[in-house]
C-alpha cells in the first residue's frame, strides 16, 4: 500500500516512509474506538487519505519556517500527511469535535511528529495568521473563506502566494464565482492517474 505513496513522491528519506507505513496501523487501531475514518474505507487509507492529502505538495513545496493551519482536520487530514513530509514546516490542526483531535494529538505522538499542534476549536477562535491554511471540504468554499480570510500572513516565503488550499470534488465554478480573490484551480488527474482523483480539485485562493 505504501508503494502509492513512493510511486508520486520517490525521494522520501527512510523515515518518512517508516512514519508512512506505521499510519495505517495508528489509524486502524483508533478508528476502532473513535470513528475519524469511514470503517468501509480504511482499507483505501493511502489512497483516499493520505494521497489525497499529499496532493498539495504536488502545487506548493513548503518552505522551512512555513505556517500551515489545517481546519476541520477530522483525524488529521490533510495536516498529518503533510507534516511528515515537510518535516521544517509547522502545523496547526483544529477541529470543533474533541474525540477527533485526541486521534490526532496520539497519532502525532505515536509518530514523534515534534512540528504538529492538535487544537480543539473552531477556526474562528484562533488569533494567529498563517501561510496557508489547508482543508478537505469542510464546508462550501464562500463559507470556509469567510471563516479564514482574517488568517492568512501578508509576506510570503513560498513559490506561490499564501493563501488558501481547498481540497474538493466535482464542479467548483459555481462557489469561487462569489469569492472575489486571485484563483487557481488544479486538476488533480493532472498529477495522479488513479480513478479516484478524475473528479478532485485544489483550489488555491490568494492576493490578501
Amino acid at each position: 500500500m505504501i508503494k502509492i505513496i513512493t510511486k508520486y513522491f520517490p525521494d522520501l528519506t527512510e523515515l518518512q516512509i517508516n512514519r508512512f507505513i506505521e499510519l495505517f496501523d495508528l489509524y486502524k487501531e483508533w478508528n476502532e474506538k473513535i470513528n475519524v475514518i469511514s470503517r468501509k474505507d480504511i482499507d483505501n487509507l493511502y489512497l483516499h487519505h493520505i494521497l489525497h492529502s499529499l496532493s498539495i505538495a504536488k502545487i506548493v513545496q513548503f518552505k522551512s519556517g512555513t505556517k500551515i493551519l489545517d481546519v476541520g482536520t477530522g483525524g488529521g487530514f490533510p495536516g498529518i500527511p503533510l507534516a511528515i513530509l515537510f518535516e521544517d514546516s509547522n502545523f496547526t490542526l483544529v477541529d470543533s469535535i474533541g474525540k477527533k483531535i485526541t486521534v490526532v494529538k496520539e497519532v502525532a505522538s505515536s509518530l514523534n511528529l515534534k512540528n504538529v499542534t492538535a487544537l480543539n476549536c473552531r477556526v474562528e477562535t484562533i488569533d494567529s495568521k498563517f501561510d496557508f491554511i489547508v482543508s478537505r471540504a469542510v464546508t462550501n468554499l464562500p463559507d470556509f473563506y469567510f471563516w479564514t480570510k482574517n488568517k492568512v500572513e501578508k509576506e510570503n516565503i513560498n513559490s506561490i502566494g499564501n493563501g488558501l488550499l481547498y481540497l474538493k470534488g466535482g464542479d467548483v465554478k459555481q462557489e469561487v464565482s462569489q469569492i472575489k480573490k486571485k484563483i487557481s484551480i488544479y486538476d488533480l488527474p493532472n498529477y495522479f492517474e488513479e480513478e479516484f482523483f478524475v473528479t478532485k480539485k485544489l483550489v488555491h485562493i490568494y492576493g490578501f
